[in-house]
């Protein structure tokens, strides 16, 4: 009998379970449907470099429909699993919900941003989760450099030059990094600032920075960013936003028109709400086979799930792309034998060590007991990440935006108008509509609720320091 296979969420799981699905399922043994919001599969680590400019954003983004052919792709969400009825309800990006009949579940909706009630965090934070989060953060430094450079008003210009990134991991220390690079070479196209204009804080509540990399590691980054004048803050968090001012927890009150939300994520919601078992933080509890514990006909991995480390006894594997990376490809063997009626093998994987760049032709790596710093460091960064990057179009295609990165300078562009596209078209015919008089006639309607912005040069100088754009996080 042919079995339905659905898969939820297309990230590394996602991606690479199915990936292993269609090389060893043999033709009328299972078809495999795949579930994502974005409908392609983002290459995390290389989200930094997005902003910095050295990747082009596209190319950290796999399209699933592409990568998976002949396998069902659906661009949308599953909003509640019925494990018992094996069916879940499926939420499609236009269009009324349906449902989705399945024979075996595989879980890998991942992790969503870890919010806190902070005052002020929601409407003036940045998230660092997605490609559109990425290419905001992008325009947002590089707009922020010309307002500050088109104002004579020093508030203005101080706030507009004030960077806050809160979070210590991987993602909070590499978006630091490749922001300042790209605000260090930006500011020699803006005349009356300088790279010492700029103010760079980073906000931790541990005492030390990139847990997973040997304490050593970590102190050398945090001495490395503050040779660069980054303000380092251990054992510290942020206690309010409201009104755009960041309050820290020691008392330091920073007026900042950038401030970067990388505070760790959060089991995806779904699973405790579908009833399945969770732990005690909302993973799915898992088996060292992958399936759901307890649960016939599921199948779980990567940062939702809490799977057995055997090379440690009573730990849990790390949330973070080394593993998930290598689940998934069990995961796509396993289900096979499973369909097969074939022994299931565990997932084992000691851990190899684990990379971060810096910028700056820095970085760290830790590889077994060896440890790398500064270029050593920053070339086995993208050495181990390129080797894990899908599909040999994509491999090539960040290989080729590392050449011109290294022969030619970082293009400055702003692209700030791709956020909300419509509005030069909204403005235009806002203008355009007269009452025969000259004088325009109402401005319509915005779009969603939100308020037509002035695109006039002035409108957008003045505008920049103090507007935040947010995209919702994925289930």
């Amino acid at each position: 009998m042919r079995k339905h296979i659905l898969i939820v969420g297309g990230g590394y799981v996602g991606l690479y379970s199915a990936m292993g699905l269609r090389k060893l399922v043999r033709s009328g043994e299972a078809s495999v449907t795949v579930v994502d919001p974005r409908g392609y599969m983002t290459y995390m680590p290389f989200l930094a470099e997005a902003v910095g400019g050295s990747i082009e954003p596209r190319h950290v983004a796999a399209p699933l429909g592409q990568v998976l052919k002949g396998m069902r792709v659906l661009t949308g969400r599953v909003t509640r699993v019925d494990h018992e009825a094996r069916s879940a309800e499926f939420q499609p990006v236009q269009g009324p919900a349906r449902t989705i009949e399945y024979d075996i579940l595989v879980m890998a909706a991942g992790s969503i941003t870890r919010g806190l009630p902070i005052p002020g965090l929601a409407e003036h934070a940045v998230g660092f989760k997605s490609i559109g989060e990425a290419v905001h953060l992008r325009n947002r430094v590089l707009a922020n450099l010309a307002a500050a450079a088109s104002t004579d008003d020093e508030l203005v210009r101080r706030r507009a030059l004030t960077f806050v990134v809160v979070g210590g991991g991987f993602s909070g220390v590499e978006a630091l990094a490749e922001m300042q690079g790209l605000a260090d070479e930006a500011v020699r196209y803006h005349d009356g600032i300088e790279a010492a204009d700029l103010s760079w804080t980073l906000v931790e509540a541990n005492d030390h920075i990139l847990p997973e990399l040997h304490p050593d590691l970590g102190r050398w980054t945090v001495d490395a960013l503050r040779r660069r004048a980054v303000d380092v803050r251990l054992g510290t968090r942020l206690t309010s936003l409201a009104g755009g001012v960041a309050v820290l927890s020691d008392g330091t009150e920073l007026d900042a028109g950038t401030v970067v939300w990388a505070a760790g994520g959060r089991p995806s919601p779904l699973a405790a709400a579908s009833g399945l078992p969770v732990d005690r933080i909302g993973r799915l509890l898992a088996t060292e086979y992958l399936t759901v514990a307890g649960v016939e006909d599921a199948f779980t991995a990567g940062d939702g799930a809490a799977v057995p480390d055997l090379t440690r006894p009573g730990e849990f594997t790390a949330p973070n792309a080394q593993h998930a990376v290598r689940q998934a490809k069990l995961l796509g063997r396993n289900l096979v034998a499973y369909v097969r009626g074939r022994r299931l093998k565990p997932y084992r994987h000691a851990y190899l060590g684990s990379v971060a760049g810096l910028g700056h032709h820095q970085g760290v790596a830790q590889v077994y007991r060896i440890k790398l710093t500064g270029l050593l460091g920053w070339l086995a960064h993208r050495a181990y990440h390129l080797g894990w990057v899908p599909t040999a179009r994509h491999k090539a295609a960040v290989l080729a935006d590392w050449l011109l990165a290294g022969l030619f300078r970082r293009e400055m562009v702003r692209l700030e108008a791709i956020e909300h596209a419509d509005e030069d078209f909204r403005h235009a015919l806002a203008v355009g509509q007269t009452d025969g008089t000259g004088v325009p006639a109402a401005t319509p309607e915005p779009a969603a609720g939100r308020p037509v912005r002035d695109v006039s040069a002035a409108g957008e100088a003045g505008s920049v320091a103090g507007t935040d754009a947010r995209q919702a996080p994925a289930a």
